[in-house]
């Protein structure tokens, strides 16, 4: 018996064992990573990027359990609505493309959202509304708004990101675009997003997240992005899941406190780094130095080791892992003279929209588009999304280059329809080298109900931004991630050769519709109290009065009528005295004789 029992445990132990290797096998192979990269611009801004990668090797095909380090909330999220691919952002300010060149992540002002649904998927619609609603609450934004009146299915311009299938990039049915311009982002977003990293706040290069000064600066996105990549690149045998969380912010020039273009990672989030996040692979802080002048040389500090990749970019590494072993680091950029800024180099795609015509009738919409560079033609895809109530005419569509115009090579036109759904146009166009290309469409302004107004009518109603989407044929002013993978040191040390991919979005517009006068409703209440209580008193006062005959004495003239007014003058007194008594038995002999006199 002994013996049999002690066989049991030890198979029940070695059972176990397995089971529990098995497990840390499968929860342990994800990786996390952790990078700020900083770039000095030729404005005087200071352009910082933090992103964060956690990459788990498990396939979308196979049931997400084990959570380790990546956010067991968002990926049930994912798991019960089948999301293969999720691009969320939240964005404050616009970028300056001319003065900045190109960030490593776009994103238009407000919020944008933009996903791709499993081919399992029974009704893509029912997985949408829920899972924006999932979202909104996850990241305590507005995004429950979103609804079919600002949703559209664009063909040409998000395809997915990640490992997918030609037939399934073909079918823009799985997939489901939304904005909403007027989004505001601030610290109650900036919370819950933070929240999702593995170590938080506490530890690592969130710990820079100084709230005030996020939000005080120029431009300042939020992003979260998920998606299936090649586990194994190139070869890409199997596939993982990577979530790339990014937050973006562009400083104010630091010259403009003490003549100087000095900035330190203490000026510009309060606080030097002091360790690294216990959970992370990697922990490194890249400074773009590729635009080095020695006409106003600087001194970098401390002491960095220097890459160069094929692109011809130079960065400053930082490797915290070693670094804050020793003590805290302050990453500090000093010049040794006064600032002068050189004229900027224009990028070579550049877009400009507008509104043109005039009154609370119609209107229409203009974009510029620019291309720069001196030799090479681009090819683009422009996407517009607009409201319902902004109807445009694609008759009216125009593509004029120098006087000349341009026939468009592909062309989507969904029109929309009255509280159902947006106006959605796509362009494919071929921008001549050195040239100015001019797109415009006409549209009418609708009556909207009074009801479907914002409390804020007079101020206008937001059209999100546009989408100018092209294959750029250099690297001149951009520095962006791989597309196998999102983290930035494959970009900074070993790029794959190839064009790179360019995302860029134009200003919001702000249109004026016909408001109707919202204080009527303020006249109409007051006039009706006022006629109500004119209709009341005088009802009261005829039902509760007291009614007496006065004797018709004739008229003597005005002598007599001054008398009789002296006299009934006399005579009111005398009742006023008379009741004036505190016995109430006298006063009722004094209303007694009263009226029998009367």
């Amino acid at each position: 018996m002994a013996a049999s029992s002690f066989g049991r445990a030890a198979v029940f132990c070695g059972v176990f064992v397995l089971v529990l290797v098995h497990l840390a096998g499968a929860v342990g192979e994800d990786s996390f990573q952790e990078e700020l990269y900083f770039k000095p611009l030729s404005s005087g801004h200071v352009y910082a990027h933090f992103q964060f990668t956690t990459t788990w090797n498990v396939s979308l095909k196979d049931e997400m359990s084990h959570y380790n380090l990546f956010p067991k909330t968002l990926g049930q999220v994912i798991s019960k609505y089948s999301v293969q691919e999720l691009h969320l952002s939240l964005t404050h300010g616009l970028w300056r493309h001319e003065k900045w060149g190109y960030p490593v992540k776009s994103a238009p002002p407000g919020a944008q959202l933009w996903v791709w649904f499993k081919p399992s998927t029974p009704s893509v619609d029912e997985a949408w509304k829920g899972f924006i609603n999932a979202l909104s609450g996850l990241f305590c934004a507005s995004l429950n708004f979103v609804d079919d009146t600002n949703t559209a299915k664009p063909q040409f311009s998000f395809k997915p990101s990640g490992v997918a299938s030609e037939s399934y990039a073909k079918n823009p049915a799985n997939m489901r675009y939304a904005t909403l311009p007027r989004e505001i982002v601030c610290t109650e977003n900036l919370t819950p997003w933070k929240k999702l990293l593995p170590c938080d706040s506490k530890a690592g290069l969130s710990t820079l997240f100084h709230a005030g000064n996020l939000y005080n600066a120029n431009y300042h996105s939020l992003a979260v992005d998920l998606r299936p990549v090649c586990d194994d690149y190139p070869a890409c045998t199997r596939t993982a899941l990577e979530l790339s969380q990014s937050l973006a912010a562009v400083f104010n020039p630091p010259a403009g406190n003490n003549g100087r273009q000095d900035w330190t990672l203490r000026s510009l989030f309060e606080r030097p780094l002091s360790n690294t996040c216990p959970m992370a692979d990697a922990s490194k802080v890249y400074v773009d130095i590729t635009d080095k002048d020695d006409s106003n040389s600087w001194l970098l500090t401390p002491d960095y080791a220097t890459v160069t990749n094929k692109r011809g970019h130079t960065y400053a590494v930082y490797d915290l892992k070693s670094l804050t072993k020793e003590h805290r680091i302050n990453v500090a950029m000093k010049w040794t003279d006064d600032v002068q800024y050189s004229p900027i180099q224009p990028p070579h795609l550049q877009v400009h929209r507008f509104l043109s015509g005039y009154g609370q009738e119609r209107g229409g919409i203009k974009c510029q588009l620019l291309n720069n560079h001196p030799t090479e033609s681009l090819r683009v895809v422009y996407m517009e999304k607009v409201p319902w109530f902004i109807r445009l005419y694609l008759h009216t569509l125009k593509v004029e280059n120098n006087v000349r115009f341009i026939r468009p090579e592909k062309q989507l036109y969904t029109p929309g329809n009255d509280r159902s759904n947006p106006y959605l146009l796509e362009l494919v166009l071929t921008l001549p080298p050195k040239s100015v290309t001019m797109l415009s469409i006409q549209f009418d302004k609708a009556f909207l109900k009074w009801t479907e107004y914002p409390p804020d009518a007079n101020i206008g109603f937001h059209i999100s931004s546009a989408v100018v989407s092209a294959f750029m044929p250099s690297y001149n002013n951009i520095t962006s991630t791989e597309p196998h993978s999102a983290t930035m040191i494959t970009s900074v040390a070993d790029p794959s050769p190839g064009r790179a991919f360019l995302r860029v979005y134009t200003e919001p517009l702000l249109i004026q519709l016909p408001v109707p006068d919202f204080s009527m409703p303020y006249n109409v209440i007051c006039l009706t109290c006022t006629v109500v209580a004119i209709g009341f008193g005088s009802l009261h006062n005829l039902t509760t009065r007291r009614f007496v005959f006065l004797p018709n004495e004739a008229s003597g003239g005005i002598k007599a009528k001054v008398l009789k007014f002296l006299g009934l003058s006399r005579k009111k007194e005398t009742a006023d005295k008379d009741l004036a008594v505190d016995d109430p038995a006298r006063v009722e002999d004094v209303l007694d004789s009263k009226t029998a006199k009367s």
